[in-house]
Order: C-alpha cells, then structure tokens, then sequence
C-alpha cells in the first residue's frame, strides 16, 4: 500500500466508494465520473503503479483480474451485447492514478479508434 495513492486509500476504505465486488487480491468499484452507463474500475490490492512494473509473479493475479471483469460484465448486463476494457499506462496514455487499474465499460456502442 502506497499511503499517497487515492486507490490504496480506496482499498483500506479512508476513501468511501461505490464497491461492486471485493476478495483477497482486487476490489471494482464505480467510476465517479463515468465515461458510460457501466463503467467500473478494477484494481488489485496490491500497489502496482503501472503496468509496465508488472513482475513475472504478478501473471496469476492478472488472469484473476480479467476473470473478475468477465463476471462483473455478465452481472451488469453488458456481457452479451458487448464491453470495453481499458488500461492506460503513463501520463501520454491518460494514467492520471499510479495504480494499476482497469475501466470495464459497456452500456453504450464504442467507436475505433479510441482517441
């Protein structure tokens, strides 16, 4: 846990938040300024800044991570029509939280590219 990090704060729960799912390794929760009508943010407990500081033990917790958003899609309602899933690494790409964090979003039709 990194105490300057608004996620970890997040997870130690200093910070309330909309939480949709919880377990040993990640916690999603709703966006505050959602980009769609389902737009959650899935991030692993463990303090990652970015996904370029990934560790080879970290492979585990990754595929648990997608497992995560495969089921959260299916009880949001947005697995059969369709789902973005969103990482951005750095500030060039948009990381504005030094937390590894995923964006499921759905409810709405995507354009490509992205921007």
């Amino acid at each position: 846990m990194s105490v300057d990090c608004l996620f970890c704060r997040i997870i130690s729960q200093e910070i309330p938040s909309d939480i949709v799912y919880e377990d040993d390794m990640v916690l999603a929760f709703r966006d505050i300024n959602p980009q769609a009508p389902v737009h959650i943010l899935v991030i692993p407990k463990k303090h990652i800044p970015t996904i370029a500081d990934l560790e080879d033990g970290d492979q585990g917790l990754l595929g648990h991570i997608h497992l995560v958003i495969r089921d959260l899609a299916e009880k949001e309602g947005i697995a059969e029509h369709g789902y973005r899933v969103v990482i951005n690494c750095r500030e060039s790409a948009a990381q504005s939280v030094f937390h590894v964090h995923f964006h499921l979003l759905g409810g709405r039709s995507f354009g490509w590219p992205p921007g």
